[in-house]
């Protein structure tokens, strides 16, 4: 079976109890936290920083924190982000000026990098950089706003860009983010991903260990 992980995006969790949320849906069997960080410039929406990372870690959250910037510039919180403890960032490579550089920085800051393709990115995006991520994010919603609905054309997006991962020697993750839950997780685990952001499937209900069962369940089934 395939390395799978589940990332709950904290964007729909309760932000008045944010510590217990995270805390609560990882003892629930999620793997990562992931970060929407939308600036109110790049994407219509204005939500979360470097702050609230860095007090994640001091609650006592050891899981990966995955940050996807949804801002422009971008290299200024890549920083910001490295010194509050994140483990993975990916950023779209049309709000960094120079895309290369961006990842190597957050390599050399001790973090996992990679790159966001929105809805209508092609693959060709990811032409001489494919070599400098260690993971590639494919939105499968437009940036902005949780809660949407999954584009069912991504599922085509997301086998193309396996075929492409697996001409590299090297280990890489494809992650989808927008509209996963329990009744599609499965055929987009088939198309290739090995990432998955869900996060009104589990905050938008009342048992986080359900909907995550629910999930690793569709996953086990998965060949």
């Amino acid at each position: 079976m395939a390395d799978f992980r589940i990332a709950p995006s904290i964007l729909s969790a309760d932000f008045a109890r944010l510590g217990e949320e995270v805390e609560a849906v990882l003892e629930a069997g999620a793997d990562w936290v992931h970060f929407d960080v939308m600036d109110n410039h790049y994407v219509p929406n204005l939500t979360v920083g470097p702050m609230v990372c860095k007090a994640l870690r001091k609650y006592g959250i050891t899981a990966d924190i995955d940050v996807h910037l949804m801002v422009s510039p971008v290299d200024r919180l890549v920083g910001d982000f490295l010194e509050a403890g994140a483990s993975w960032i990916t950023f779209h490579p049309e709000a960094s000026q120079h895309p290369h550089r961006t990842l190597e920085m957050i390599k050399a800051g001790g973090a996992k990098a990679g790159l966001v393709l929105n809805p209508g990115t092609p693959l060709s995006g990811l032409d001489w950089l494919l070599e400098s991520c260690d993971m590639v994010l494919l939105m499968s919603v437009n940036p902005g706003f949780g809660g949407q609905r999954f584009i069912p054309s991504t599922v085509e997006k997301v086998r193309a860009l396996r075929a492409l991962m697996d001409q590299s020697d090297r280990p890489l993750r494809l992650e989808v983010d927008g509209g996963v839950g329990p009744g599609n997780i499965a055929e987009i685990a088939a198309a290739g991903a090995d990432t998955f952001v869900a996060g009104s499937a589990i905050f938008g209900g009342d048992d986080y260990r359900q909907t995550v069962g629910a999930l690793r369940q569709a996953l086990a089934s998965v060949s």
